[in-house]
């Protein structure tokens, strides 16, 4: 048999196969064809060795962005400028650096423990019909993650905590840092921008340099904090005249280690409730900023005792009422609520 009429009748099988499967989709009941895809679907899984998983851009809510989806970005975004031919760009730090990411419809392939896996990008595209004549285009963009079965255990734990933990590192390095004022119980922010260093401070080079590895080891010691039970944080008193550089040794420090800064001013803080809220709004790896903490409490730290009944009242109500108003004006934090 000639190779172009083997063609031909291979052509002509894989024809009257997909004519016969559209026949069969069209008058088939509907039920039977969700029990038949459902039980060719799991025999397949008994001859396909592969495992696939797959992370949706957003999850619940459609306007709430994965994490997951977020750090996985990150993380192939190294990986996908040394193997994709396809890539989408974006930029960020005020066009100072590009982002590369994968773009869709691509695959990358890594590799963890001498286990080789793939990445592949892909979208979801559905039409809706709107008010408009136009119909309405939803696309919803995924990765998915294929792996040999026999590495299951392997890549549902400690590869993923890998990709997550590393995606997250990455995002922190690449994200555009900005200086918080608390405004009440809610923060504001503008993007932080100081060209302090620890190169260019005035200060002694031993001292300067013992501050620079006590905060590098910090930084990297999040898993020695949690090992012995203690929160993942660290203090510094900085005191002396104005002008001595406070402030341009906290700028110093925030560049350093590529944090975020929180400047916490107590005196708009309406009382411990309302600290703890603003506290609990801070995210990891930020430099929370109290100035003149000596000039923003009672730190004499007394409880006001009780007047006894009858005494120190005032005969005229008039005259008690702006006392009173004044002492509310006044912030109630504590400085052992602080």
């Amino acid at each position: 048999m000639k190779p172009t009429e083997m063609f031909a009748q291979v052509g002509s099988v894989i024809a009257s196969v997909m004519f016969a499967w559209a026949m069969f989709k069209q008058y088939c009941p509907y039920n039977l064809q969700e029990i038949i895809d459902k039980y060719s679907k799991r025999a397949f899984t008994f001859i396909y060795p592969y495992i696939q998983i797959s992370f949706n851009e957003f999850t619940g809510d459609r306007f709430m962005r994965s994490e997951a989806y977020s750090a996985i970005e990150n993380y192939l975004g190294s990986r996908s400028s040394t193997q994709a031919k396809r890539l989408k760009a974006d930029v960020v730090k005020s066009s100072q650096s590009i982002i590369l990411s994968m773009d869709d419809h691509e695959e990358v392939e890594d590799e963890f423990q001498g286990v080789k896996l793939k990445w592949a990008a892909g979208k979801h595209i559905s039409k809706t019909q709107s008010v408009s004549f136009y119909p309405v285009t939803d696309e919803k963009k995924y990765y998915r993650l294929t792996f040999h079965r026999r590495h299951r255990q392997l890549i549902l734990g400690d590869y993923l905590n890998h990709v997550l933990k590393e995606g997250n590192e990455i995002k922190v390095r690449n994200r555009q840092r900005k200086l918080y004022t608390n405004s009440g119980s809610y923060w504001r922010h503008v993007v932080f921008q100081h060209p302090a260093s620890f190169e260019s401070l005035a200060m002694e080079a031993e001292r300067k340099q013992e501050i620079m590895d006590d905060l590098l080891v910090f930084s990297t010691a999040e898993e020695f904090y949690a090992r012995i039970g203690r929160a993942w944080k660290r203090g510094y008193l900085l005191f002396g005249p104005p002008g001595t550089g406070k402030s341009t040794m906290i700028a110093a420090m925030a560049n350093l280690l590529n944090y975020d800064i929180y400047d916490l001013e107590l005196t708009a803080v309406k009382d411990n409730t309302e600290l703890r809220k603003l506290l609990i709004d801070t995210t990891s790896r930020s430099i929370i900023v109290i100035e003149d903490i000596d000039c923003s409490l009672d730190l004499t730290g007394q409880r006001k005792k009780k007047k006894e009944e009858g005494e120190g009242d005032e005969k005229d109500p008039k005259l008690k009422l702006p006392k009173e108003e004044a002492e509310t004006k006044q912030s109630q934090v504590t400085l052992s609520g602080f």
